[in-house]
């Protein structure tokens, strides 16, 4: 038998398991309460529900258009004209994906060859690397300054050489729940003029953002719009991230080639989903208004933990919390967590997974997107220790 294993050479000799897998893993072992992978426990709405069944009763099984559903290309256009006053052609400039995870990995695909470079900003998620190296590019990192996590931009346009085809960002940004401003957004204009430079921009948690906090889409900027893809995610928007639904937006000229690789790589996504999430969106009120609960679960989540030796972050979006531990242990964020899931049952994700060099902050990132019930078991246990 031949042994295949010396002739495979791996695109990631790195990778490993994710630390979400792990950590889920670990709670499901320790019977512990998850906080950490980021996902809601609470019910998807009964008409989205619905939606779905009445989809599939009516025939809707197979194949979707390989751009995604027009209703669904349509709502996402009308939305984002009446959010962010652009209009993006839902022909030709919208596709549906299967999830945003696809629609990042396809957008990376699309520009970055062999050599190419690609600016990331960390803490990242974690999908933007990998597949920045599948795609044989090079990712220049910048890391977020100070407990505010503010982007250093002397230090990230020192990175820009004549080989950067993209900047990756990303807000509401996973995990530091911070969110970029509309300096930032000048900042990120005046580095890309007159250059070829690609933006990838990452809005899964567009419509989750606190305190009057606005969302700066680079849909609102013209000269970032033109050299933009754009992400999102009803799974994120709608609570329903096992459905793997999201979109890509990009002017014509962007969205032909992303297609290329798009239909290459998953055809089309799942046509009831679709044909369900285009109906629901039909009432605006049905993903503009989700900010308010996510902010009452936040304020609710560090209320319970007032009388814990942990110390709050500042969360402006998403559905996530950082905390400081630094009063409580000197163990770094992976041991750490890892204690606390096995010893005390409450799971967590260390924020070091987020850099490339595994930096140490002693912070850890928990959800939020829990009920009441989950939130108030977590914290009476997170504030014993």
């Amino acid at each position: 038998m031949i042994d295949f294993s010396a002739r495979v050479k791996s695109k990631l000799p790195g990778a490993k398991t994710t630390i979400f897998t792990i950590m889920s893993q670990l709670a499901n072992e320790h019977n512990a309460i998850n906080l950490s992978q980021g996902f809601p426990n609470f019910d998807v709405a009964p008409k989205l529900i619905d939606l779905v069944s009445e989809a599939m009763k009516k025939g809707h099984n197979q194949y979707a258009p390989m751009q995604g559903l027009m209703e669904l290309r349509e709502e996402v256009s009308l939305a984002f004209e009446r959010n962010y006053g652009t209009k993006y052609d839902a022909n030709t400039e919208i596709t549906i994906t299967s999830g945003a995870t696809q629609a990042i990995y396809s957008a990376i695909t699309t520009i970055i060859h062999d050599g190419d470079e690609v600016i990331v900003i960390e803490p990242a998620f974690d999908i933007y690397i990998p597949g920045i190296r599948m795609n044989g590019g090079v990712a220049k990192t910048t890391k977020l300054k100070g407990d505010d996590f503010h982007i250093d931009w002397k230090e990230l346009t020192r990175l820009i050489t004549t080989n950067t085809k993209m900047i990756i960002i990303n807000s509401p940004h996973n995990p530091t729940s911070t969110v970029l401003s509309e300096e930032d957004m000048h900042e990120l204009e005046r580095i890309t003029r007159n250059t070829d430079i690609i933006i990838l921009s990452d809005e899964v948690y567009e419509h989750i953002i606190f305190d009057g906090k606005k969302h700066h889409s680079v849909a609102a900027y013209p000269e970032l719009a033109s050299r933009s893809f754009i992400v999102g995610s009803f799974g994120k928007t709608f609570h329903v991230t096992g459905w793997k639904t999201g979109f890509c937006i990009a002017p014509k000229k962007l969205m032909d080639e992303f297609r290329k690789v798009h239909q290459n790589v998953v055809f089309a996504g799942n046509r009831p989903m679709q044909t369900a999430i285009a109906e629901y969106m039909h009432s605006p009120e049905n993903y503009m208004d989700i900010n308010k609960m996510y902010s009452e679960k936040r304020d609710y989540f560090l209320e319970l933990m007032k009388s814990s030796r942990f110390t709050a972050l500042p969360s402006y979006g998403t559905y996530f919390q950082l905390f400081k531990y630094d009063k409580i242990s000197d163990e770094n964020e992976l041991d750490f967590a890892t204690r606390l899931t096995k010893d005390h049952g409450v799971a967590s994700i260390p924020l070091s997974y987020f850099y490339n060099d595994n930096t140490d902050n002693q912070v850890l990132r928990f959800c939020f997107a829990k009920t009441d019930e989950t939130l108030e078991k977590a914290a009476e246990i997170l504030c014993k220790i």
